[in-house]
């Protein structure tokens, strides 16, 4: 133990060199839970987020400085207390540019965060209610280049209903009773249902803002129907009746979101990129299903 007032010289063992080595892409910490104060247009609201941030680690060195990832979030976090910053994916890629300052090795780095968000919905009877849904955002910063990538999303749970069993029903109820065809033909049928969880990533680029309560009804539009948290009778037939109105299978979301991201941003330059996933837990398979698609907006306008 050093005396009283004095001072060790530490050794610095993440810096130490290797003579045999391999980079590593990614190396930091994860599952790290802070406040974060957003500025909304009419209300500023407090997220709890998690964290994850990463840079890369080069072969000539051992380990990387976990703390200075601690400190960056900290630092940036313990900001929006006082001053609340303009979005989470703003807020993801000032971490991502702060932790290449404290990183001098590093010429990568990646933060991607999560928050639980409450938006409030109108029930079939108006009745109005909180619904709980995923914000997500990701950056990307390089060294040596002045702009970064920084993404926002969501992720919406809903409800399918398949229109492959609806239609097979159909046919086995009009062969059982042939009178009935004309009067049954555009009724909904009765088919199996299944949760879906949809997640929309969409690239921001510089100047331009995109409002996650946008992506989320975007999201929640492409399915069969929303789903809520409590539902008296009433409520519960016409959501149900509702998504039999909407028949979806899970690539049928997918080219939903495509296709309402093309309505909605028309302004957005083409290398926007933009990464839709949604799958369905099935009802009567054992398996899930599942559809993706990530591409930009220039393809899709093709």
């Amino acid at each position: 133990m050093p005396s009283a007032g004095g001072r060790i010289n530490l050794p610095d063992i993440q810096a130490k060199k290797l003579n045999n080595s391999f980079k590593l892409t990614h190396v930091g910490i994860t599952n790290v839970k802070k406040p974060v104060n957003v500025q909304r247009p009419e209300r500023v609201i407090t997220l709890n987020v998690t964290m994850d941030v990463f840079v890369d680690l080069p072969a000539t060195q051992k380990g990387s400085h976990m703390s200075r990832h601690v400190e960056v979030i900290n630092a940036i976090v313990d900001e929006s207390v006082r001053k609340p910053v303009q979005s989470l994916e703003v807020l993801s890629e000032e971490i991502a540019t702060k932790l290449l300052e404290r990183h001098e090795y590093a010429s990568k780095s990646e933060v991607n965060l999560s928050s639980d968000y409450f938006l409030e919905k109108q029930l079939p009877s108006g009745v109005k209610c909180l619904e709980n849904y995923k914000l997500l955002a990701m950056a990307k910063a390089v060294r040596g280049q002045k702009i970064n990538t920084k993404m926002i999303g969501v992720e919406v749970v809903g409800m399918n209903a398949c229109p492959c069993a609806m239609e097979t029903i159909r046919e086995f109820l009009f062969h059982d009773h042939p009178k009935c065809k004309n009067e049954l033909k555009d009724v909904p049928m009765i088919t199996h249902n299944q949760r879906n969880i949809s997640t929309l990533m969409i690239e921001v680029p510089s100047n331009y803002l995109i409002e996650a309560d946008d992506l989320i009804a975007i999201v929640e539009d492409s399915m069969s129907s929303p789903t809520f948290e409590i539902l008296k009778r009433a409520d519960e037939g016409k959501v149900v009746y509702q998504a039999h109105t909407k028949p979806r299978f899970v690539e049928d979301v997918v080219r939903e979101i495509l296709l309402h991201i093309l309505k909605k941003y028309k302004d957005l330059p083409d290398d926007v990129v933009v990464t839709v996933r949604s799958e369905s837990e099935e009802s009567i398979h054992k398996h899930n299903a599942f559809a993706e698609r990530k591409t930009t907006l220039g393809e899709l306008r093709e």
